[in-house]
This record gives C-alpha cells, structure tokens and sequence, in this order.
C-alpha cells in the first residue's frame, strides 16, 4: 500500500499537521486503525498529563525522607515509610538481597 502524507487539524489546538507516510506506514504495522487527532506538540502534552507522576511515563518519581535500619544513614526511598517494617539505603538493601 502507497502512503501519501496528510495534513489534519489539531483537535486540540486547532493547528494544521503532517501526518506523513512514514507515520501512516508505522500506524499501520502497530495495527493502529485510528490517525491522530492531536499535532505532535498536544500529543506529547496530553501523554505527559496522563503519566502524572508514574516513572514510567517519564515522569518525576515521588520519594520519602528515611533512615536506614541497618546502618543509620539518611535516605530516600520511593514509598511512605509506614513504621513498621524496616527501610533500608539502597547498599544495605542490595547487602540484604545477595544474602
């Protein structure tokens, strides 16, 4: 199949964009039925709103102050120490693992 690009208006911003062959091309072999509806700009925007503060969209992760329960050290560590169990620095915690 012969791709030609496009041009589609931003459903966000309004602006006009290039849906290119090449991008019609990967859509196709990810299966993607659907074109985008947002520019590349609102796309990438809309992506970072949606991650919030989950690492794995890239964004900023959310860490807590501790203090390591084998060697005493000020640590950060990414879950809300609850008291009851002991947080390790990340060498005690990679000691504890090996063992």
């Amino acid at each position: 199949m012969s791709f030609q690009d496009k041009s589609i208006q931003c459903s966000d911003c309004g602006t006009t964009f290039i849906f290119s062959a090449k991008d019609q091309e990967f859509f196709q072999e990810k299966g993607f039925t659907n074109e985008p509806k947002r520019c590349p700009t609102c796309r990438q925007a809309r992506k970072a709103e949606r991650g919030g503060g989950n690492a794995s969209y890239g964004g900023p992760r959310q860490t807590f102050p501790a203090t390591c329960s084998e060697c005493g050290t000020a640590t950060e560590v990414p879950f809300q120490p609850r008291g009851d169990k002991p947080v390790y620095c990340r060498d005690c915690y990679r000691k504890i693992q090996a063992k």
